[in-house]
């Protein structure tokens, strides 16, 4: 059973949430939070495996709040739940720390499967904000990423796990990391979720229709 904490300032959003996610055996929601303060609070508090983040809140917004609590050591994976998918609004989220980003117009069982992914650390993008990306202006690596790379980086995106992917590949676990640090190295970024939105926004990946 995977813990969930949901955090948005609109009461009804949040009713709706813990409604939708208490119905199904797969989920706990162990608390609630109207801002990016109580998230940190609750999120210390309660140690879920996920935190649902919406980003434009009162008081202290949910960048900041994903920030605060990797500063502060929490373990959760945050899932971002959210109406805006501007560029202004999903890197600055991913860099602080998301492992995922999410629309609110998303279904249920996407939304199921990304929580599910999220709390196994899984980088997840929903297909809106990965086709936004894209539209970004793209600025050439400091060095391209190489054909293996570029399949290690496409398995990460896909939801692969690195023994997955080492699988799929025929190749060690060791060499899948190692191809991984080189990808975070050359895209400038310091985890998978920030790497598949770089890739995506830089053009290496192509959204799936």
């Amino acid at each position: 059973m995977i813990s969930v904490l949901i955090v948005d300032d609109h009461p009804v959003v949040r009713d709706g949430l813990r409604g939708m996610f208490s119905a199904d055996p797969r989920f706990e929601v162990l608390g609630e939070a109207g801002d990016g303060a109580e998230a940190i609070a609750a999120g210390e508090q309660l140690q879920p495996d996920v935190i649902l983040m919406d980003l434009r809140m009162p008081r202290t917004d949910g960048v900041t709040a994903i920030r605060e609590l990797a500063r502060r050591g929490v373990p959760a994976r945050v899932l971002v739940l959210t109406t805006y998918d501007t560029d202004s609004d999903v890197l600055p989220a991913i860099e602080a720390g998301a492992t995922g980003y999410l629309l609110k117009d998303a279904p249920r069982e996407e939304l199921f499967r990304a929580v599910e992914a999220a709390a196994r650390g899984q980088a997840v993008l929903s297909p809106a904000v990965a086709t936004r990306l894209m539209g970004q202006i793209r600025q050439p690596a400091s060095e391209p990423l190489s054909h293996r790379e570029l399949e290690v980086l496409e398995l990460i995106a896909q939801g692969s796990t690195n023994r997955e992917a080492a699988r799929q590949l025929f190749i060690s676990e060791a060499t899948v990391k190692t191809h991984l640090l080189h990808v975070y190295a050359k895209l400038g970024v310091n985890d998978r979720a920030a790497a598949v939105a770089t890739a995506f926004s830089r053009g290496y990946l192509t959204p799936r229709a």
